[in-house]
């Protein structure tokens, strides 16, 4: 914090304008995090994707059956959490890909989030049965979310399963302690937490940098209990 204080009064004193000083630290910061953190969303990743879906609907103007498209903007819509739409689309789809655990992931994950929680559930579980590493293992994780407030445990269950496939991973102890927090039990949530810094303290230095922002986002919740 004194550092970034330090920052700003020297902004100040080379620019001769507070506002203008703030606004070249924020983004000082930001590019910082998205080079060696990851908490700050990406302001480019959406236009990436809005670009990569008005392509992928211009081939499909084009070639109405082309199935590899429809698949990858199936995938792009979730992103964007058009969930209805993609729902049709994967629909459609059933027959070329019913070998297939990517698309049976997706297809629960818009069954969920409709609110066709039993099917979308059975659907997950199914992709699951196909390869249990799917989506390395975040569906899950999804399950776990969506029962967390009415059967708790489910929910863990679902989070453990998780563990069981990562279980060197900072991220997998911060949303187990997520679950314990939505569910009240912060001595767990706690444990948890410190269990998710401690894997990131042990992690070669090539792994830390994808598990940062689970063990900065473990340390605030921690301090927070």
């Amino acid at each position: 914090m004194l550092i970034k204080f330090l920052i700003f009064g020297l902004l100040w004193r080379i620019i001769g304008n507070p506002f203008i000083a703030i606004l070249i630290l924020l983004v000082i910061l930001y590019f910082l995090d998205r080079r060696y953190v990851g908490v700050f969303p990406s302001f480019t990743k959406p236009l990436k994707r809005m670009r990569n879906i008005s392509r992928l609907r211009q081939q499909l103007a084009m070639s109405p059956n082309e199935v590899s498209s429809k698949l990858e903007l199936s995938r792009l819509l979730i992103e964007r959490k058009r969930y209805s739409e993609a729902h049709a689309l994967l629909l459609e789809l059933e027959r070329p890909y019913e070998q297939s655990a990517d698309y049976w992931e997706a297809l629960g994950t818009t069954e969920l989030h409709l609110g066709n929680i039993e099917e979308g559930e059975r659907h997950i579980l199914h992709a699951l049965d196909i390869n249990p590493r799917v989506k390395y293992g975040r569906p899950y994780l999804n399950l776990a979310g969506t029962y967390k407030d009415t059967d708790q445990d489910k929910a863990l269950d679902y989070v453990q399963q998780f563990q069981e496939i990562h279980s060197s991973s900072s991220e997998a102890y911060y949303l187990l302690g997520s679950v314990h927090r939505s569910l009240g039990r912060n001595a767990d949530a706690k444990q948890a937490y410190e269990q998710s810094l401690n894997i990131y303290r042990s992690l070669p230095k090539y792994k830390k940098r994808q598990e940062r922002r689970w063990a900065v986002r473990s340390w605030f919740r921690k301090r927070g209990l």
